[in-house]
């Protein structure tokens, strides 16, 4: 039997990276969620386990415990079920919630809760690996450097994931700017975007009064097609009541933050009406929205697309 101090630093090395990972991660993860110290806590436990998993496989591999990667595979069927568990919590929570994610943002949050589980994994591999390596070949010259060169290996692996993780925002394929809120009788307008009609005069005055409008032009094809995806226009009205605070309650539906679309040139405008009226702050939120993977147009990725767009 393999004594555990042969392969204690390795898996050690890898452990503690795939942490730091999870955690690291964990701060930089989607706005309000999670919120409370029993969701990070749950994170927090599979990330863990996760590392665990990475920082061992080489060495079991080493000690030709090959039993022992097959927990690979059962880790990765456990870690599906994260997906089914994120979807369910955040579907369940959109009930209260007087502005609803949507589908596409409660799916597009349980892929990513999923993926960066695989990630934690990866990096305390790599950790695990370099490690092993600089204290299995003598040759290398890097054995005294062994745990160094493993913290250092998973640092860098770290840094190529989030990058390689973090899409894009609203801000990298539209311009955003504010919007000039009208009325034209009992019709709403953002510019020349029509928003609703208000047909209470109470609602128009505090409307007119507090309203704050904000239009995005896309950049090209692909962003129009994303842009005009009811459920990214639903999580740009999501982010900025969340961030923002909205004004409204649940039998205020005319105060719900509402995007709409100018079907000429794809144009987005948005009416919300905030508990503290501020346009920059505003402006910042919705360029940081991020853009939801089930919604990423890709017209101008086919030879179809291009022509169309010439």
């Amino acid at each position: 039997m393999v004594q555990l101090g042969e392969f204690g630093r390795p898996i050690l090395v890898g452990l503690v990276l795939g942490v730091l990972a999870r955690w690291y991660l964990l701060r930089l993860d989607y706005r309000q969620y999670p919120s409370y110290p029993h969701g990070y806590l749950t994170h927090l436990a599979f990330g863990v386990i996760a590392a665990f998993v990475g920082a061992v496989a080489v060495p079991a591999l080493a000690a030709r415990e090959f039993t022992a990667v097959t927990f690979l595979a059962l880790t990765a069927q456990q870690f599906r079920d994260i997906r089914n568990l994120e979807r369910e919590t955040l579907t369940r929570m959109e009930e209260d919630l007087l502005v609803p994610r949507g589908a596409d943002y409660i799916e597009g949050i349980a892929r990513v809760f999923e993926a960066r589980n695989y990630m934690v994994i990866f990096v305390a591999l790599l950790a695990s690996t370099a490690t092993q390596v600089s204290l299995g070949y003598p040759f290398l010259g890097l054995k005294p450097y062994a745990s160094i060169v493993g913290v250092v290996v998973g640092a860098v692996t770290i840094f190529f994931s989030i990058k390689f993780m973090s899409g894009k925002s609203i801000g990298d394929i539209g311009v955003v700017r504010e919007g000039k809120v009208r009325f034209d009788g009992p019709g709403l307008y953002v510019d020349d975007i029509y928003i609703m009609n208000v047909g209470l005069k109470s609602a128009r005055k505090a409307i007119q009064e507090g309203g704050l409008g904000v239009v995005i032009e896309p950049k090209d094809d692909n962003a129009r097609d994303t842009l005009g995806n009811l459920g990214q226009r639903q999580a740009i009205s999501h982010d900025v009541a969340a961030v923002l605070g909205v004004k409204k309650d649940y039998a205020t539906p005319e105060f719900t933050p509402l995007v709409r679309r100018n079907l000429e040139n794809g144009q987005l405008g948005m009416i919300f009406v905030p508990m503290e009226p501020d346009m920059e702050a505003l402006l910042e939120v919705v360029r940081r929205v991020p853009v939801l993977e089930a919604t990423r147009g890709r017209a101008m990725y086919t030879r179809a697309g291009r022509k169309a767009s010439d």
